[in-house]
Order: C-alpha cells, then sequence, then structure tokens
C-alpha cells in the first residue's frame, strides 16, 4: 500500500541540535503528548550553569527551544517525571549540589522544591547521580560522595530514609521494576543491591578486578535480573545477573576507548547501548547470553567522544546521543 506522504523524501534518522555549551546531563521526555523533547544541562566549570529545553519541530527537521533556565553547577543528571499518560504535573529533576524538582508551564521553568537532608550544615556533599522511581513517581533515590543514598518523597519533600551505601563516594544508583528494590556503584569497585523492606542488609554483587571504581549503573527493565555497569577508565561494559552474583554474565568488549554511557533498550529485555571516548554508540543483542557476545549488531560514529546516552521509552526507535556541543537523536 503506498502511503500519502510516497512523494515526500523518506523521513531522515538523524537530527542534531547545537547547544551554546558542553552538554552533560541529558534526557528525553516520556509522556505520550511532547514527542521528541528533550532536557540537557551545560558542563561549565563555574557556579552559574544552565538547563535548555528543546523539541523537535517534525514539519521543519529542526529542534526548537522550549525553555532555558539557570542551574547552580553543572547538572550530574537530568530525568523527566515517568509519567507516561501526563496526568501528572510536567515536572523535571536535576542534580548537582541538591536534589532540585522544576516544573514546566509551557516556556516557563520554576524550580518547585529543594531537597536537602543536611539541615545542620551549611556545606553540601554533591550529588553524583539519582533515579525517579516508574512505579512510585513521589519516589527519588540520590546517590552522593558523601558515601550515602537517599529516597525522597517528594511529595512531602521528605527524606524516607538516608543510608550509608558504600566505603567510598557513591558514583550511580537505579531503581529494579517496582518500588522496593535499588542498587548502586561506587569508587570502592562494588554493586550492592537493597531490599526498602530490610535496609540492614545489603547484597554484594559484583566487585570489579582490583576494585576499580565502577561509574554507571542501569537495571534492564524489562529483565530485572540484568544489571549493567562500567569501570572507571575502561573500554568494557560488564552484564550482570543477579541471581549469580560476582561473576559477569558477559563483558561487551566493542569499545576502542574508555566507555561513558549505556542505555538498556526500554522495549526489549535483550538489547543495550553502550557509547564512549572512541565516539561510538553501539547496540548490542544479548540474547545469546551465556555465550559470549563478540559484535555489536549496530554501530554509529559520531563526531567526537559520546559523553551521554538516552534511549527514548516513549518513541523507543529513537536514541539520543551527546558529544561536545552537539545533541544528536539517532532512529535505530
Amino acid at each position: 500500500m503506498a502511503s500519502a506522504s510516497s512523494g515526500v523524501e523518506k523521513r531522515k534518522e538523524i537530527y542534531t541540535y547545537e547547544a551554546p555549551w558542553l552538554i552533560y546531563g541529558m534526557n528525553w521526555t516520556v509522556r505520550a503528548d511532547h514527542r521528541f523533547r528533550l532536557a540537557m544541562g551545560s558542563f561549565l566549570e563555574e557556579y552559574s550553569n544552565k538547563v535548555e529545553i528543546v523539541q523537535l519541530n517534525e514539519e521543519t527537521g529542526k529542534f526548537v527551544r522550549q525553555g532555558l533556565f539557570d542551574h547552580p553547577y553543572p547538572t550530574t543528571k537530568i530525568m523527566w517525571a515517568p509519567d507516561k499518560q501526563g496526568s501528572l504535573p510536567d515536572l523535571l529533576a536535576t542534580t548537582g549540589d541538591y536534589l532540585r524538582l522544576w516544573q514546566v508551564h509551557g516556556q516557563q521553568v520554576t524550580m518547585k522544591s529543594l531537597l536537602n537532608n543536611n539541615k545542620n550544615t551549611e556545606f553540601c556533599a554533591p550529588l553524583t547521580s539519582f533515579d525517579w522511581n516508574e512505579s512510585d513517581p513521589n519516589m527519588i533515590g540520590t546517590s552522593s560522595i558523601d558515601t550515602t543514598c537517599t529516597i525522597w518523597n517528594i511529595e512531602t519533600m521528605q527524606a524516607k530514609t538516608q543510608l550509608i551505601a558504600h566505603d567510598k563516594e557513591v558514583y550511580d544508583i537505579a531503581f529494579a521494576k517496582g518500588v522496593d528494590i535499588f542498587a548502586s556503584v561506587g569508587a570502592d569497585g562494588s554493586v550492592r543491591m537493597f531490599d526498602l523492606r530490610s535496609l540492614e542488609h545489603s547484597t554484594i554483587i559484583y566487585e570489579s578486578p582490583e576494585l576499580t571504581p565502577l561509574l554507571r549503573l542501569a537495571w534492564n527493565k524489562q529483565d530485572p535480573n540484568y544489571l549493567a555497569t562500567i569501570l572507571m577508565d575502561s573500554s568494557k561494559v560488564v552484564i550482570l545477573d543477579i541471581r549469580v552474583p560476582s561473576l559477569p554474565v558477559a563483558e561487551l568488549q566493542g569499545h576502542n576507548a574508555c566507555v561513558n554511557a549505556i542505555a538498556w533498550a526500554p522495549h526489549s529485555s535483550c538489547h543495550i547501548c553502550t557509547a564512549g571516548d572512541d565516539s561510538q554508540a553501539l547496540i548490542w543483542d544479548l540474547s545469546q547470553m551465556p555465550k559470549p557476545i563478540d559484535d555489536p549488531i549496530l554501530a554509529y560514529t559520531a563526531e567526537a567522544e559520546v559523553n551521554q546516552l538516552q534511549w527514548s521509552s516513549a518513541q523507543p526507535d529513537w536514541v539520543a546521543i551527546a558529544f561536545g556541543t552537539k545533541l544528536q537523536i539517532l532512529r535505530v
């Protein structure tokens, strides 16, 4: 059947936006009523930084700025509220010195709340990352260089719990499917799993060789037995099965320089995307595990080192990458 637009050129596979600064934090909206909308944060080595919201105009094929606001220090992470239906307020969260929630009204963005659990001191321990629970959108977990993770109720603006998660700095935190289980990674080289119902125990799922710091953690939301993590200054990605602690179920060795970002496919349990300093974004099919996974099934080479990668859950055939001052979305 010929489509009505058969005379129009085939839809583009890549769209690019150039920001006025180096991009670090970046995230897709999950709302179905805001297709192709992303937020990104500047990486400027000074106090005053920016967060910009852009949206692809599908008619012109150009990104249009939908909002811009000041942010103290660079954002270590940005996430839109996990609200696919668009039934909740249009919220964005960021971490840096503190966890902040921002409300978007059209082109206006206002800070809704600043969450701080260290009321007794003027000093703050910077937050390295956070995760927004998909099953309970009132719950956010943050990780900090002070070795703690904090689970917040953003409705009451109270910390539900704060725990010493690692022996050194915590670099990332991720919730499993559901509301009880989360995991963290850090400078002590371990992946630790926690259950909010029994916080007196944690499970060490993995420790890196030589206890090399682990920088990022991604939980497979389609098959919660699987986690992925990356080691500092390492070109490999480690895939873990929580049923078999301590031993990776796979190691992905397709990059030629250190890996900076990992993202599981939001719609498939066996695909993961990885990106790094070799300017490559690679997609891997893990369906043959535990057989070795030698090669990716798709590879894209960007113009520079890829610092950030996000796979859209609302539009799962699109992946966003950031390199230098450019944001690029790729159809996969």
